[in-house]
């Protein structure tokens, strides 16, 4: 079978998957925010963790032998455990709207259970006001991304990237897309507050270059990727720093089965190690997600389909971590370096 030629959809963003929105909310004054993706129709999800020290919600539930075999939402937060109830917000809204897994279907006085995964990120040393006693703000702003869902959003300092840093450098939130010419599309959106760096020591040149498309974070090529054995340029440089992560969402519009889609969640997490060294490491707390909107057949060969699939979740990835950091630009009234600072 010959692969052909795959291209960045319309809006390079993984709302062009078909069946996706994407919602995001942020508090300035905390410095902190909320990304939701937010399928059309309850979707085939699953999960690969590879961080040392994950948050999460749900993620039990997405396993392939178990009862759920669909979401409803995918929330990426800020907010380290606070921020888990960002998915409360959204969860509460489905279930408002009448979304969700029904055990008793037709019975009005029993309401459905929207199944809302989520990860979060720690975001709680960036400078912003969290003062926020027993009211954190998480779960305001969950249901704020959830109304706000649609086929457009930002990139860079917003929603659950608001907050983060990667490395030494304004982290963000980024988003890229690829189309088969059979017309297949795989999406990626990710919040990048990772410990390691996204750029090679000495420059500007993204680690993700070699699978840059178009331009979309800069254009300077490969030629600038080298580094020594130790030598991890813009990483995080206080090792007491020991609370960072990566997490991101893959979807397709081929059908998947969980399994399936829990294939392409493991490879998809290549992405992260090709935009990002180091990655995974112990003070990490690197989740993927992958979903399915299943609008079109796999197609035969489903096991060559499957890692074609992976690979290009991997790289569409990577390229979101990069154009994520590329987009950043600082907190109002704050002195952050980002990207575009560098020489």
């Amino acid at each position: 079978m010959t692969i052909t030629t795959a291209r960045p959809g319309a809006r390079n963003l993984i709302t062009d998957v078909p069946g996706l929105r994407v919602g995001q909310a942020a508090d300035v004054s905390a410095r902190t925010g909320v990304t939701v993706v937010l399928p059309d129709e309850r979707a085939v999800a699953a999960c690969d963790v590879r961080g040392g020290g994950p948050g999460t919600r749900e993620t039990d539930a997405l396993d392939p032998h178990n009862l759920v075999d669909a979401i409803d939402a995918v929330v990426l937060s800020g907010g380290s455990v606070y921020g888990l109830a960002a998915a409360d917000g959204v969860a509460a809204w489905l279930g408002a709207q009448g979304r969700g897994y029904g055990l008793v279907a037709g019975d009005p006085a029993v309401p459905p259970s929207p199944v809302v995964p989520a990860a979060i990120l720690f975001d709680l040393a960036n400078g912003g006001d969290k003062a926020w006693g027993e009211d954190p703000p998480y779960r305001r702003l969950g249901r704020a991304a959830a109304v706000a869902a649609a086929e457009v959003f930002d990139l860079g300092t917003a929603g659950a990237g608001y907050g983060a840093m990667a490395g030494q450098l304004k982290g963000g939130t980024g988003s890229a897309s690829v189309v088969t010419a059979e017309g297949v599309t795989v999406g990626a959106v990710v919040a990048v507050n990772a410990f390691g760096s996204v750029v090679a020591p000495g420059g500007r040149t993204f680690w993700a270059a070699p699978f840059e498309q178009d331009g979309e974070f800069g254009g300077l090529g490969a030629a600038g990727l080298a580094a020594g054995p130790d030598d991890w340029g813009l990483a995080k440089a206080d090792p007491k720093a020991r609370a960072h992560t990566t997490i991101a969402c893959v979807a397709t519009d081929a059908i998947l089965t969980p399994a399936q889609a829990r294939r392409v969640a493991v490879m998809a997490q290549d992405g992260l190690a090709r935009a990002i060294r180091p990655v995974h490491a112990p003070f990490d707390g690197d989740v993927v997600f992958a979903l399915s909107t299943g609008r079109r057949p796999l197609g035969e060969r489903p096991d060559f389909q499957i890692a074609r699939l992976g690979a290009l979740a991997a790289d569409v990835l990577a390229r979101a971590v990069a154009r994520g950091v590329h987009a950043a630009t600082p907190w109002p009234d704050a002195a952050v370096r980002c990207w575009r600072d560098l020489s």
